[in-house]
């Protein structure tokens, strides 16, 4: 990088052997403001480039010994930020021409009547220069933020892989077994940290509660919705084994909590779910729904049909309140839910016609859930839009 003169002035170094021609540009460029230095020949040229820093050079082409085009080569490669103008007789234009390739700012042909033409022409190549300078600089500093911001993704990446193995372990495991019914899931995130999220466990001798959330948005702050939903669904349970406190058990209850609990973050997150307490005993499902789509499929004799219900999604409104319903389930049947990231893989033309495909397809699907999403071509996709979950419960 080229060091300015300590005066503030552009410092211009010339090199030419003819004295006449050296002097009377130095005089002229001097009594313009600019700071001269002479050199009669290209070897003190390229030492007076070391000792005084010029900030631009002007280098005659035809010098006995070592020549313009040569010196210039020299330059061009140890001070690449210092611009040089060739001066050459009308007589070798092919050297003018070889110098402007090798990085000649410019050229003037001797002799030079008018010396206001070199000042305009210095002033231009000082021009050009400083512009190359503040583009280098731009794209270095672009450079620099861009090797950050890559690093910081890396960082962010990592930080979001162990997230996603942590909130793949927070999952209940699959499959899980209660009396006659067993419970799968499969999640299929879009990002590292998925939105969606399945949970089920027992509660006392006769019930299992089970919920499917499907959080707005990705991300981060969308799995921290998903740990909110477990932790609280751990603290209904325990104030139902020390207490016998049947909130748990009680759909449109943990709804309302839940919807408290989400509009306190003030993260500005919603979540729809669906949230059910299957009885053992009975065989009987209580739920409750919050905005949950596409509802839950129910699977006998063959035929398949869609649960009803509705209901606001939790985190958006303050006053909401939820509606149970009560379902005798057959003897042997398959409850299948999926979240609403099925329908976006799902080659359909409208939101009606995927969800009848979907219920359609539903009553040949295989057992386990990978020969599920292979059957819905959920496996070529490649890159989900939205996350996907699947719950499964079977009575057989």
């Amino acid at each position: 990088m080229d060091i300015p003169s300590s005066s503030g002035l552009v410092k211009v170094l010339v090199i030419d052997d003819d004295d006449d021609v050296r002097h009377s540009i130095a005089s002229y460029l001097s009594g313009s403001g600019y700071i001269m230095c002479e050199a009669a020949d290209g070897e003190s040229g390229l030492a007076m480039m070391a000792s005084e820093k010029p900030e631009l050079v002007l280098c005659d082409l035809r010098m006995p010994e070592l020549d313009g085009i040569n010196i210039l080569k020299v330059i061009a490669d140890a001070y690449p930020h210092v611009p040089i103008i060739v001066i050459s007789g009308a007589g070798v234009m092919s050297d003018a021409l070889e110098a402007l390739r090798l990085g000649a700012s410019d050229y003037l042909i001797k002799p030079i009547i008018d010396l206001e033409v070199l000042e305009h022409a210095i002033e231009r190549s000082l021009e050009r220069y400083s512009l190359r300078r503040e583009n280098l600089q731009y794209r270095n500093q672009l450079e620099q933020a861009n090797r950050e911001l890559k690093a910081n993704l890396a960082v962010l990446e990592q930080d979001q892989q162990a997230g996603l193995q942590i909130q793949m372990k927070m999952l209940p495991v699959s499959p899980m077994q209660k009396s006659a019914y067993i419970f799968k899931h499969q999640i299929v995130p879009s990002v590292y940290l998925s939105g969606d999220f399945v949970e089920y466990v027992t509660v006392g001798n006769d019930h299992v509660v089970f919920f499917m959330a499907d959080v707005s948005g990705h991300g981060a702050s969308s799995a921290f919705v998903t740990v909110l939903m477990k932790n609280l669904t751990a603290r209904m349970r325990s104030e139902y084994n020390r207490y016998n406190d049947g909130g748990i058990l009680h759909p449109a209850d943990f709804l309302a909590q839940a919807n408290a609990e989400l509009l306190g973050t003030a993260i500005g997150k919603h979540a729809t779910l669906f949230y059910g307490v299957l009885d053992v005993q009975k065989n009987q499902l209580t739920y409750s729904v919050a905005g949950a789509l596409p509802l839950p499929i129910l699977i006998s004799d063959g035929q398949a049909r869609y649960l009803e219900g509705e209901g606001a999604p939790i985190g958006l409104f303050e006053q909401t309140s939820y509606q149970e319903v009560v379902v005798d389930l057959p003897n042997k049947f398959r409850f299948m839910m999926f979240s609403d990231g099925i329908l976006e893989v799902i080659d359909q033309p409208s939101l009606v016609d995927k969800e009848k495909y979907l219920l359609d397809q539903s009553v040949s699907l295989k057992a386990d859930e990978e020969s599920i999403f292979n059957q819905l071509n959920v496996d070529t996709v490649k890159q989900y839009p939205d996350d996907i979950a699947l719950l499964v419960i079977d009575r057989k």
